[in-house]
This record gives C-alpha cells, sequence and structure tokens, in this order.
C-alpha cells in the first residue's frame, strides 16, 4: 500500500487498563465507542491510573455484544453489561473535569480493591453527561469520555521505530507501541510526520490534529508484565530530542474527530496539500 494508511487501531474499555486491538471503531460523539468510558476511582472519587498503581495494565478487557469482561491473573472473571444501568450517580474527578459517573456495583469494586489492595470503584460515564475538551488549542471544543484530554491519539509506526533506534544508540532496549496507547496507529509516512498535520481525512471524516501529546511515566510500565523495567525510559531519551515548550517529553498527537463514521485498517489518511 502506498501512502499513509491506518496500520491498526485500539480502543481503551477502562481507562488505564489493557486496550483491545479492532479492525473498525465507530466513532460516536465522545470518540471510539466504548473507549475509557469505564474508570476506576479511589475513596475519594479521584481517577486511579497506572501512574500510581501499575498493576491496571494487568486487566484484560474483552467486549461481546452484551458484555465488558475483565480478567487478571488470580482473579475471577468480571462481567460488567455494556448497555447502561440505574445505579447511583456521583461525581467524580478526572484532572480539572469533575464528571457525573454511575457506580457499577459492589462486585466490580471489590473485584478492582482486591487486585489493587486498596479501596477504589469502579464507574462508568452516563451515556447524556456532557464532557467537553478544553479550547486552549481549538476554538470548538470536542467531546470526550474519560479519556486524559482528547477523545484520539495518533501515532506512527515510523515515530516508534525512531525512539527505538535511539534507545538501542543509548544501551537500552526498545519498547513497543503499547507503552503508548495509542487509538490509531499510522503506516507508510515518515517519522513524526503526524507533528506537520493540522487537520487530515479518513474514511470522510475530518480529524483536526490539535497538540502534541505529553508524555508520562505509564510509558515506563510494561504492559505484558505491569512492572517498570527500567526507570525513566523511554521518557529519558525521548527528552534528548521531543522536549516541548512546557519541557515534557512529547509523542504522538491529541485528535478531535468531527463528525461520526466508522475507522478501519487499511483506511487511507489524506493530508492537506
Amino acid at each position: 500500500m502506498t501512502g499513509t494508511y491506518i496500520s491498526a487501531l485500539y480502543i481503551y474499555p477502562v481507562k488505564s487498563c489493557a486496550g483491545i486491538r479492532v479492525e473498525h471503531v465507530e466513532l460516536d460523539r465522545r470518540g471510539p465507542k466504548f473507549d475509557r468510558l469505564w474508570m476506576v476511582v479511589d475513596h475519594t472519587n479521584r481517577f486511579v491510573t497506572q501512574r500510581e498503581t501499575p498493576r491496571l495494565a494487568l486487566v484484560k478487557t474483552a467486549l461481546s455484544e452484551e458484555n465488558l469482561t475483565l480478567t487478571a491473573p488470580g482473579m475471577p472473571p468480571l462481567s460488567v453489561p455494556l448497555a447502561e444501568h440505574e445505579g447511583e450517580l456521583s461525581e467524580v474527578v478526572i484532572w480539572r473535569d469533575t464528571c457525573l459517573a454511575i457506580d457499577e456495583g459492589d462486585a466490580a469494586a471489590a473485584w478492582f480493591s482486591d487486585l489493587l489492595k486498596t479501596r477504589v470503584r469502579l464507574v462508568r460515564m452516563p451515556d447524556q453527561f456532557e464532557r467537553l475538551t478544553s479550547t486552549e488549542y481549538t476554538a470548538e471544543p470536542g467531546t470526550l469520555s474519560f479519556a486524559d484530554g482528547y477523545p484520539l491519539l495518533f501515532i506512527s509506526e515510523a515515530s516508534l521505530d525512531d525512539l527505538n533506534r535511539r534507545l538501542l544508540a543509548r544501551g537500552q532496549m526498545p519498547v513497543a507501541m503499547d507503552r503508548f496507547r495509542p487509538n490509531v496507529v499510522l503506516a507508510g509516512c515518515p517519522p513524526y510526520a503526524e507533528d506537520t498535520w493540522q487537520y487530515v481525512t479518513i474514511a470522510g471524516i475530518r480529524f483536526d490534529i490539535v497538540k502534541p501529546c505529553a508524555r508520562c511515566v505509564i510509558t515506563t510500565v510494561d504492559q505484558s508484565s505491569g512492572a517498570v523495567p527500567v526507570v525513566g525510559e523511554p521518557l529519558a531519551t525521548l527528552a534528548t530530542y521531543r522536549r516541548g515548550k512546557n519541557g515534557g517529553a512529547m509523542f504522538g498527537q491529541n485528535a478531535l474527530h468531527r463528525s461520526r463514521g466508522v475507522l478501519r485498517v487499511g483506511d487511507v489518511v489524506e493530508t492537506p496539500g
């Protein structure tokens, strides 16, 4: 295939748990359907992620027609209905946003609390709740779920290949794409081509490329083991050549979709000019 195209697609039903590689994704108003629809919160109703709890990487997710199924080492499977139900509504905090959430019940809370060895609960975003993206970088906001700041993250294979060459040159082991938790992986373009686009069109859908993604310590977590093999990597290597204006290590681009539709592996990416 010539030109830039989608080589892989991922959704992450529970924030900071393992993702699912899929052949197509449906984009609803919040982004990929079921992406970060659920989230773990602590006893203060603040979001919990791999930043402080790397073991969340061990939670594998699977979707059927009716249920989200969660599995983890030493734990029985946990099934959560995909359909919204009447549950206790509470306010939860993710970064600077306060959102309404539906509690998924005591069984789900006990499952995650047992796994993480601390008191937590599983919540989902109600279908009718509106959480808007910041207008610091775009005049027109988008809608998102419990994702950090934007509904989609684009990364090219060539960008990861370049990073891994630099890691090897510094005597470090290469890292997998899942460290960076993208939704849309691109092939057929040069390294960091995604940095040069203001917008792209895929399958007739316009995506505004909003801002580089400042990476955090989650990138140091091996997603297959929930462990940190080398403290500080790949962030230290990224910092040698990918520092942003705020000093963070940048990798990948946050994006906003401007209409609904379906993305499929193999879809061509149309760029301006």
